[in-house]
């Protein structure tokens, strides 16, 4: 049956560009707002086996059976139930096949994703159940955005839902194991691998205990991290029987014991924000012993905002229940202490240090995806910024070439009023920097060594080398950890 449908979609060329092609930019427009109308207007009457594929499978639209015989092994489809006869006697899709497609290092990766159709198409709202599959999403494609891209020898895909991640870390990683509870879930994750002809190790059970004897280079997650009351029905896919955030805190502390040395686990996450302790230092909590972790809030919503976008999400919107679940998840925060929700990426490395690096910040502003190889980066930078004084000014450093000048201040004054380097890449910092730094970074060109660079600045000023190299080093460290320095050679 995978053959011969694998067969049938690259016999209709059923890929990401020809289908956008087909149904045109207002198709894909109308789409994203949930809206099948603009791409149904687009295909008309078009029985050809690309525009009934499209038909049956993003737009989720009943076929006859004829055409849908003439694009897919419409037999073999039924008998796994993939494809079902309708009320109204032609056949229709209770599953989601879509193209989907990226960038690798190679090159173009093309294929396809197995999914639960798409709720709330044409705006038709109603509970979604709760085994539902959820097929790639805004949070699923930021995450394999954050992965690092580095060739791995073993990648764990934790909670793998329609298996998008595995798809990724096929391009970089030799073996992949994927986990998951939902037994929908290895249903259709299994059939996306075999699609694709990616060789993934499917386990069933919770967090780590499939592979409670295994080590992994590197570990990716999108796990259900909604916060939501144990009433009610859960969905799979974002909820679980942990209060609060105690899924994403066991995900992170067990993550140490299924490192490989210099390991990374590469989480997408929500958290609580109460009012007993900053949420930095509760969070510092978290980190495994002998781990590096680095924690970037990128949104903070209250309880009221965090309610609504769950419950919509649910399918609740406009429910008899709204009302009634609403007040359930408020008493359910008030009673926790929860008076906002932070909302995330973590990172947690293996890094072997004596003295472990935890850096916890907030970071809501643009960011230049896929931002993979900045976090890849950044042991190697952290380890550089810890050099000794001696060591660092016996390297020669160069500064990124994506680092610009930017002045600001008073339109017709003389002298900006500050200046700043500025990343065009990675989380695309900012760094203030004063006449003598931005002079010794400018300088920073990989031929000489940088205690040379600030006596010989320090010279121009007229000012004390010493007392210089007293005043920028810990600057320059900062802006080693923060990656403006391309690989950077320290003289150990």
């Amino acid at each position: 049956m995978i053959d011969a449908l694998r067969d049938a979609l690259m016999s209709a060329d059923y890929t990401v560009d020809t289908v956008l092609a087909r149904i045109g930019e207002a198709g894909q427009a109308g789409l994203d707002r949930n809206c099948t109308v603009p791409a149904r207007e687009a295909l008309g009457d078009d029985q050809t086996p690309l525009a009934t594929l499209i038909k049956l499978f993003p737009l989720n639209l009943p076929v006859s059976s004829s055409a849908a015989e003439a694009a897919l092994p419409l037999e073999a489809l039924m008998d796994e139930g993939l494809l079902e006869v309708g009320p109204d006697g032609r056949i229709q899709a209770p599953v989601d096949v879509r193209p989907y497609g990226f960038e690798t290092s190679e090159g173009q990766w093309d294929g396809w994703v197995v999914s639960d159709p798409t709720p709330g198409l044409d705006y038709r709202t109603q509970p979604i159940k709760p085994d539902y599959v959820l097929g790639v999403s805004s949070a699923s494609t930021t995450l394999a955005q954050l992965t690092i891209d580095s060739q791995v020898g073993s990648a764990l895909d934790l909670g793998t839902g329609c298996g998008v991640q595995s798809l990724h870390l096929s391009a970089h990683a030799d073996r992949i194991t994927a986990t998951d509870v939902n037994p929908r879930v290895l249903k259709l994750a299994k059939i996306t691998a075999e699609l694709n002809e990616v060789d993934v190790d499917l386990r069933d059970g919770s967090l780590y205990d499939p592979v409670a004897d295994d080590r992994f280079d590197l570990i990716v997650t999108n796990p259900p991290y909604v916060m939501s009351p144990p009433s009610g029905e859960r969905l799979a896919y974002r909820e679980t029987d942990f209060s609060a955030d105690g899924l994403i805190r066991k995900v992170v502390t067990g993550s140490i014991d299924h490192l490989n040395e210099g390991g990374i686990c590469q989480v997408l996450a929500n958290w609580a924000i109460t009012g007993d302790q900053p949420w930095e230092d509760r969070l510092s909590g978290w980190a495994p012993a002998g781990a590096d972790m680095w924690v970037i809030e990128r949104e903070r919503l209250d309880p009221y905002a965090y309610i609504e976008l769950w419950l919509t999400d649910a399918g609740l919107a406009g429910d008899p229940s709204w009302s009634a679940r609403y007040r359930e998840w408020l008493d359910y925060f008030t009673e926790l202490g929860i008076r906002a929700i932070g909302m995330g990426w973590i990172t947690i490395t293996n890094a072997g240090r004596q003295t472990p690096d935890i850096t916890i910040e907030s970071w809501p502003h643009a960011v230049h995806q896929p931002l993979g190889p900045a976090i890849a980066a950044r042991q190697r930078d952290i380890t550089a910024a810890r050099a000794s004084d001696e060591q660092l000014l016996a390297s020669s450093l160069k500064l990124r070439e994506d680092i610009v000048q930017e002045t600001l201040g008073t339109p017709g004054a003389e002298d900006p009023q500050y200046v700043v380097l500025r990343q065009h890449t990675g989380l695309k910092r900012a760094l203030r920097v004063d006449t003598a730094l931005g002079g010794v970074l400018g300088a920073c060109d990989g031929s000489l060594p940088l205690g040379v660079i600030i006596d010989a600045v320090a010279g121009l000023l007229d000012a004390d080398p010493h007392a210089q190299r007293t005043i920028l080093l810990p600057t320059i460290r900062q802006a080693l950890a923060e990656g403006y320095f391309e690989s950077p050679v320290i003289a150990w």
